[in-house]
C-alpha cells in the first residue's frame, strides 16, 4: 500500500487526504496564487487610475476609473502601439522559426550522428549555458556593427538560426535518444537518406520538444529588453519593451497610468500563447527532460 501511495501523482495524493486536510492544503494553495497574482492585478488596476491614484490609493478598486489610460497609451509615444507590438512579433516569430530548424537539426546530428570529437563539442556547447550573457554582449555588437545590422532586426533573428540556444538543443537531444532507432533503420532500407529520416520520422514524432522550444523561444523573445535595447535605436523599430520605457521621462513627469495599460496589452500574447499550448508545454517538459 505504501508503495502504491509513494508513486501516485500529487493529485491522486491530494484527492488522498481527508477533508480537513484537503480543506487546508486547497486554502494555502489559493493563497499561494493570489499571492503570486497579486502585482498583475495591482497593474490592471493601476491601468484604470488616475496617475495621482496609483501610488497613493493602496487599494486595487480604484475610487475614479479613467479608462482613457489605453487610448492615450496607444497613441501617445509618437507612434501607434500597435507598430511595437507589431515590431515584437516579427523579432519573435523569425526567433521562433530559426530556433526550431536550427537546434532540432543540431539536436538530430548529435543524438544520431557519430563524428570525430562529438562528446567535446557536445560539452562545449552544454558549456555556453554558464556563459553570461554580458560577457558575449561586446564582441557580438562588433560583429553585428561591422556588417551594418546596428538598428535592424538582424541581429536579433539570424543568430537564432545558427543554433545558439544550447538549452533547446540539449532539449531536443534527449528527446531523440528516446525514440526507436530501429525507426531510422527501418527507413535506411527504404533508401531514406539522413535528411529524409529527420524531416519524415524525426521532426514528427518530436512534437513535443517542438512545441516547447516554441513556447520558451517566443516567450523570451518577447520579453527581452537588453539585446533590443542594445541593436534597435530609432523609435519606428522599437519593440514592446522599449516602447514601455517611452512613459518614463524623468525631466517631464512619467505617464503611467498609460504605461500600465499598455504593459497590460502586452501581457496579452505571452498570455494566449501559455493558455493555447499549456497542455502541450507540460507534456514536452516531462518527455523532453525526463528520458535520456
Amino acid at each position: 500500500m505504501s508503495a502504491i501511495t509513494s508513486n501516485a501523482s500529487p493529485l491522486q495524493k491530494l484527492r488522498s487526504l481527508t477533508g480537513s486536510r484537503r480543506i487546508f492544503v486547497h486554502t494555502l494553495l489559493v493563497g499561494v496564487t493570489v499571492v503570486m497574482l497579486y502585482p498583475l492585478f495591482w497593474m490592471l488596476s493601476s491601468s484604470l487610475k488616475p496617475d495621482t491614484e496609483i501610488f497613493t490609493q493602496p487599494g486595487l478598486i480604484p475610487n475614479t476609473l479613467r479608462p482613457e489610460n489605453y487610448s492615450e497609451g496607444w497613441s501617445s509615444s509618437g507612434n501607434s502601439f500597435s507598430l511595437y507590438i507589431t515590431n515584437s512579433l516579427i523579432v519573435t516569430i523569425g526567433a521562433v522559426i530559426g530556433n526550431v530548424i536550427s537546434c532540432s537539426l543540431a539536436a538530430y546530428a548529435f543524438a544520431r550522428f557519430e563524428f570525430r570529437g562529438k562528446k567535446i563539442w557536445f560539452g562545449l556547447m552544454l558549456g555556453t549555458l554558464m556563459l553570461p550573457t554580458q560577457a558575449v554582449l561586446i564582441p557580438q555588437y562588433t560583429i553585428f556593427y561591422n556588417l551594418t545590422w546596428i538598428n535592424t532586426f538582424l541581429p536579433l533573428i539570424v543568430p537564432k538560426f545558427l543554433a545558439v540556444d544550447a538549452f533547446f538543443i540539449f532539449l531536443m537531444v534527449q528527446f531523440i535518444r528516446s525514440i526507436p532507432r530501429e525507426l531510422d533503420q527501418a527507413a535506411m532500407v527504404d533508401g531514406a537518406n539522413p535528411l529524409q529520416i529527420y524531416w519524415k520520422i524525426i521532426l514528427p514524432l518530436m512534437k513535443p520538444a517542438l512545441i516547447t522550444t516554441t513556447i520558451f523561444t517566443f516567450i523570451w523573445t518577447y520579453d527581452d529588453f537588453l539585446h533590443q535595447l542594445v541593436y534597435l535605436q530609432q523609435n519606428n523599430r522599437f519593440t514592446v519593451p522599449l516602447g514601455l520605457t517611452l512613459f518614463m521621462d524623468q525631466t517631464s513627469g512619467s505617464s503611467y497610468g498609460p504605461m500600465f495599460a499598455m504593459a497590460t496589452l502586452a501581457l496579452l500574447p505571452t498570455l494566449i500563447c501559455f493558455l493555447i499550448f499549456q497542455k502541450r508545454l507540460v507534456e514536452g517538459l516531462a518527455t523532453s527532460g525526463m528520458k535520456g
